[in-house]
């Protein structure tokens, strides 16, 4: 049996690289042919909007989508929908059908994300849960952190760009095929798998992957501009976000199993006080060249590990229909975070200056480890569903 869970395992890990490449690839290629076509990063951000609006859309009914035509069929259904959706971008320049097929591409990634990261929560036990999520996690950033790298070997196949890409997803189809394990989310504790009931013993990590969602995002396009502010070279700043980056893909596995070893509430705490602790150090670090790259490796490695850590809890709490339901939770807190997360930010730092973007992530930090400490008075943590 263990040998078929390993398997089971591996399977699944190399269906979420490809995953992982195509979704990294698809966004900056749609990017890409706008501007190539002339449009402006207003439109760009409507399309992106779009993608996230249709993952927030099929939120409500992943439980029961998942319950009705069970995980591996409804997860081969959102892979072959968005390798068509994605393709089909290559066969027409009309804005609004490209915003459609963009929503259709989020609500199936939307749903293979949900179902993938419950899967694994399923293949793996309370001995080894850090461990397998971190590897999961692991996988899944670098391959997308690869996807810019296939658009660029690819943009000047510009009648066949989109269906290229479309092509990668349909990579994973043969080892989904080998998946010999059932998900059991789609037969078992259906009574209790609406997301009304699940919320509500949810509310830290909800926010943890609220707080991630907009670390992420901010990393890669605020970052950057913070640096600047405070003196740093261009070409200097861009390799702040790197940095975070290569904490966040590295030390996912290390951090899961000192998870195991320690305690999953009691290491994410920690990561929370130690992200609390490291942003306010962050503009004396900018000015301390040998101190800065340590700090973002470190700060990258603890913010991504709230997240990591979230789908953690997410096992150990529910089972069943209810991990689905919660899996989505947490995808729709991305898509929301992630996109009003920047609007807001963008705002603070151009009438509050540069530092406010540290600010706003500090609060969060704050929120993550204020919430938790009251799941804790509540017992919130010794529930499972």
């Amino acid at each position: 049996m263990k040998t078929v869970l390993t398997r089971d395992f591996l399977a699944l890990i190399l269906s979420v690289a490809v995953v992982g490449l195509g979704s990294g690839a698809t966004l900056p290629l749609t990017a890409l042919a706008l501007t190539d076509a002339g449009y402006g990063t207003a439109i760009v951000g409507l399309l992106t909007a779009a993608q996230a609006f249709g993952g927030l859309l099929v939120v409500p009914a992943t439980a029961w989508i998942t319950t009705r035509f069970g995980s591996r069929q409804v997860i081969v259904g959102a892979v072959l929908a968005v390798a068509v959706a994605t393709a089909l971008m290559q066969f027409s320049a009309n804005l609004w059908l490209w915003a459609l097929l963009r929503m259709a591409c989020g609500a199936a990634l939307m749903l293979l994300f949900t179902i993938g990261e419950a899967w694994v929560n399923e293949l793996a036990d309370d001995t080894n849960r850090g461990r397998v999520v971190g590897i999961y996690a692991t996988t899944f950033t670098l391959f997308q952190m690869a996807g810019p790298v296939l658009v660029s070997q690819i943009a000047e196949f510009t009648a066949w760009r989109f269906a290229i890409c479309g092509a990668v997803f349909l990579i994973a189809l043969p080892t989904l095929a080998a998946i010999r394990t059932r998900a059991q989310s789609a037969e078992s504790h259906e009574k209790h798998g609406s997301w009304r009931h699940v919320l509500p013993k949810m509310p830290a990590i909800i926010v943890a992957t609220g707080f991630f969602a907009i670390f992420d995002t901010l990393a890669l396009s605020l970052l950057p501009l913070f640096a600047m502010g405070h003196g740093i070279d261009s070409e200097t700043a861009v390799l702040f976000a790197s940095a975070v980056l290569l904490g966040d893909t590295t030390m996912q596995f290390p951090i899961g199993w000192l998870a195991d070893r320690l305690g999953r509430e009691r290491v994410h705490a920690l990561m929370g006080v130690l992200v609390a602790a490291l942003l306010p150090l962050l503009p004396l670090a900018v000015a301390t060249p040998w101190l800065r790259w340590p700090l973002l490796f470190v700060l990258g490695a603890a913010a991504g590990s709230i997240y990591t850590l979230s789908i953690v809890a997410c096992g150990e709490r529910f089972e069943g229909v209810a991990l689905v339901s919660a899996s989505a939770l947490v995808s729709a807190a991305w898509s929301a975070a992630s996109f009003g997360g920047p609007i807001v930010t963008g705002a603070l730092m151009e009438h509050a200056g540069r530092d406010a973007m540290l600010w706003v992530l500090f609060a969060c930090a704050l929120l993550f480890l204020g919430t938790l400490r009251w799941e804790r008075t509540r017992g919130i943590v010794r529930m499972r569903v």
